[in-house]
């Protein structure tokens, strides 16, 4: 019987403890190389860039969790997709959501297309992909919800429809984690994961994942894997196995919290827009009800002025302005200048990442206290606010 995906995150079906000393906290192989008991034989491993019993147990940990059948660890979320486009060839096509991550149209835009393959950027929660297919397209890129805006793409709709032209669909899982959506149950081909933010949940360690449940997939990338050599060392892979144990409590309360937070931003005057799929009126609400188990904790929202976006990052204090994500500490975002600001500004614009939009990574901090803090960063811009027109009014 197959055990729940909470239950995943911290036992896998096969452990049993007996090769490890009945040891309850996976160990750490801190070791570079493997001593062989004589010629022609092993004992399973040969050198830690080829594998390594931790992360080889991390690997099986994220595989169980995506409903793969193999997964590869790399030492950061960007070295995972940069491994990802070794499956492909210069001439080569892909189709990609407009609205991704910074670091991504980054690579796509600096690194792959000077290696000769090229991108068609669509928004892929609306438009079809069929009039956008080249003789030469081999894959369809997207992430769901996207980053920042939240844009919800029907993962099951867009699988059908790449293997109507053999390509394949490769979707980053990073915002809702595994413990939350599944695209591989979902017909995806490849998913991907920037472990460093809610598999490790800590914001102390970077990492980043493949997970495919395609044999031929797999083979693939374990080759590119070992000969590229991105791969993540012991100790990281032991702090995200430890990261991961708490994933289904961390990924409930924040959920909780990023509710309660969407909420009370809708009834600020100076909030333009509250971008999250988890309140009723998202575009992607009754869509994710039906394709994830959750709705996440990363929500975006829009101020007036792009002077009021600046003096909430400025006020913060217990929610701590800072780049990253996926955390038990509540971070907040300003994409223009932080995670998309190697985009140009009218592609920014045109995804709707304007200069009053921040984007919040909701942790899992007491939700009366994270409310008190909006409470007093909304009061003293507000102040602010009636101060400046007050004085401004006086001025004139």
């Amino acid at each position: 019987m197959a055990r729940e995906i909470g239950t995943r995150c911290i036992h896998l079906d096969e452990e049993d403890g007996k090769n490890h000393y009945g040891a309850v906290s996976y160990p750490i192989y801190q070791t570079a190389t493997f001593a062989h008991p004589g010629v022609g034989q092993s004992t399973g491993y040969d050198y830690s860039r080829v594998q390594n019993p931790t992360r080889e147990q991390l690997e099986k940990v994220v595989a169980s969790m995506e409903n793969g059948t193999d997964a590869l660890a790399l030492s950061s979320g960007m070295a995972a997709i940069a491994l990802m486009m070794e499956l492909f060839s210069p001439g080569d096509h892909l189709i990609v959501d407009a609205d991704l991550y910074g670091g991504s149209i980054r690579l796509f835009e600096q690194i792959s297309k000077k290696n000769g393959i090229s991108f068609t950027s669509i928004d892929c929660c609306c438009e079809e992909i069929e009039s956008r297919i080249r003789e030469n397209t081999k894959a369809v890129y997207i992430e769901t919800p996207t980053n920042p805006m939240m844009h919800v793409t029907d993962i099951a709709k867009m699988a059908a429809a790449a293997k109507r032209h053999g390509l394949l669909l490769i979707v980053d899982n990073t915002f809702l984690s595994p413990y939350f959506q599944n695209p591989l149950d979902l017909g995806a081909d490849l998913v991907v994961h920037s472990g460093t933010k809610y598999l490790g949940g800590h914001n102390d360690a970077l990492a980043g994942f493949l997970v495919t449940n395609q044999a031929e997939i797999s083979e693939r990338l374990r080759f590119f894997y070992k000969t590229t050599g991105a791969v993540l060392a012991p100790f990281d892979s032991w702090l995200i196995l430890r990261g991961i144990k708490t994933l289904g409590v961390r990924m409930e309360r924040a959920q909780e919290n990023a509710m309660a937070i969407a909420e009370w931003l809708k009834g600020q005057k100076i909030v333009t827009d509250v971008i999250y799929p988890g309140l009723p009126e998202h575009p992607g609400h009754a869509l994710m009800k039906r394709q994830a188990r959750g709705f996440g904790a990363m929500l975006t929202f829009r101020l007036a002025s792009k002077e009021a976006a600046l003096a909430v990052l400025g006020k913060v204090r217990l929610i701590q302005y800072a780049e990253s994500l996926g955390g038990v500490e509540t971070l907040i975002t300003y994409p223009a200048t932080q995670t998309h600001a190697d985009v140009p500004k009218d592609v920014r614009e045109k995804n709707g990442i304007t200069e009053s939009t921040l984007r919040m990574s909701v942790g899992i901090e007491d939700k009366r206290d994270l409310l008190a803090e909006l409470e007093r960063v909304f009061c003293e811009l507000n102040s602010d606010t009636e101060k400046g027109t007050k004085d401004g009014g006086e001025k004139s």
